[in-house]
């Protein structure tokens, strides 16, 4: 298993290890619930040097990455964030990122840990079959160590540590100072619903930005934080997860991600099969429900209407905040513009759910 590079203060502070994509990942410290809550009332520091960067860039950088994701790059200025996907033709996604604009010929995207070589070679091809000769990709996700600080107290935290006024730094916006005396990307960005902060540092000074964070930030209340939070979190504000609401098989239209589609910006790799699925009526649709009964849903438990089948659950947990069981879940669209009512298989039992606007918190 690949290894960050802080990979040994994990063990060093007990964390409970496991694989993730590849990589040996904390999922717990103190324990899930409780690293959950403080990021809701304090804030919570998550190693995510695990995921990956690409560095796009010449003269022909805007147009490849307007060709090759799905939103619209034109609207991006100089330190702005983007939270856009790459798609198959079939309009399937290969992964969901984030797309830094640092200058009109210059881009780092943020791609998921699992997909890291992946997304480098599907990019790699769209370049080779294309006119696209004046760019530069280059995989520099072994050069970056990623620190994500999330809280309501994140600012307060970070401002201990930078002379860059993490106030003045908008939500999906980014600036380049330095952290602890440390070059720093300082991107007001995250994955937990939370204000916080995603810190691109050099990987030689990642457990020395992690060290200088938790210095300030513990008599705060900030505490480490697994992916066993991680995920709760995000499920919380429903947010999408690759390999669960969006694959291959998955159009980003069926997963609540139409507002990072851009039909009309011209054409884009899966632009024809997505605008097709649109005017012909998606067949499935992604809605939240919350059980009414005791329970937990999981990945790929049945939905059922009328005793029928008529979707399975992308994802699902107890939430820390609700105390109730919740979950994703992908349906017909029949039944996803309805209002029958919906169980969920849980063992042998059909548990009671109602539908809920998301996100659940």
């Amino acid at each position: 298993m690949k290894k960050t590079v802080l990979n040994q203060l994990h063990h060093q502070a007990g964390a409970r290890m496991v694989e993730f994509g590849g990589w040996e990942m904390p999922v717990q410290y103190a324990g899930v619930i409780a690293e959950h809550m403080a990021v809701r009332e304090a804030a919570g520091l998550f190693d995510v040097s695990h995921m990956g960067e690409i560095e796009v860039s010449g003269p022909q950088a805007f147009d490849f990455l307007q060709y090759a994701t799905t939103n619209d790059v034109a609207g991006l200025v100089d330190g702005q964030v983007q939270y856009t996907a790459l798609c198959y033709p079939s309009g399937g996604v290969v992964d969901d990122l984030t797309l830094y604009r640092f200058a009109a010929d210059n881009y780092l995207l943020c791609v998921n840990a699992a997909n890291i070589d992946k997304d480098f070679a599907w990019l790699q091809s769209l370049l080779a079959d294309s006119d696209f000769s004046d760019l530069r990709l280059i995989n520099r996700s072994a050069e970056y160590a990623q620190i994500a600080l999330q809280g309501p107290l994140s600012e307060s935290i970070l401002a201990e540590l930078t002379d860059t006024d993490p106030g003045t730094i908008k939500y999906y916006h980014f600036a380049e100072g330095e952290v602890a005396g440390i070059p720093t990307i300082i991107s007001r960005t995250g994955y937990t619903g939370e204000d916080g902060f995603e810190c691109y540092c050099p990987a030689a000074e990642g457990v020395s930005l992690w060290q200088a964070l938790m210095d300030a930030g513990t008599p705060s209340g900030l505490v480490p934080t697994g992916l066993g939070a991680r995920d709760t979190l995000r499920l919380e504000k429903a947010y999408a997860l690759y390999g669960h609401e969006i694959t291959a098989e998955i159009l980003p239209l069926e997963a609540r991600l139409a507002w990072i589609v851009k039909l009309n910006k011209g054409d884009f790799v899966g632009r024809r099969a997505l605008l097709e699925a649109k005017e012909a009526g998606l067949k499935r649709k992604l809605i939240g429900l919350k059980l009414t009964e005791p329970g937990v849903p999981r990945e790929s438990y049945p939905v059922l209407c009328d005793g029928c089948e008529v979707g399975y659950v992308s994802s699902g947990t107890m939430s820390p905040c609700l105390r109730q069981g919740i979950a994703l879940v992908l349906v017909e669209a029949e039944i996803a513009d309805g209002t029958q009512p919906l169980q969920i298989g849980i063992r042998k039992r059909h548990v009671a759910a109602e539908r809920v606007k998301l996100p659940f918190v």
